[in-house]
């Protein structure tokens, strides 16, 4: 795996931790959960493109 498919799943999983400390403080909130959704699937798509 490259560097920067490396960073960017170390962000995915920094960005979970946060929306879900934010959904336990606050509530839950669809767009910020979709927008994770959304990160998970760019990151996954960035590993699968660097390890070809």
């Amino acid at each position: 795996m490259q560097e920067t498919a490396k960073t960017m799943a170390v962000t995915t999983m920094a960005a979970l931790v946060v929306i879900t400390a934010y959904t336990v403080a606050l509530g839950g909130s669809g767009w910020l959960w979709f927008a994770w959704v959304v990160l998970g699937l760019v990151t996954l798509g960035l590993a699968t493109a660097r390890s070809r």
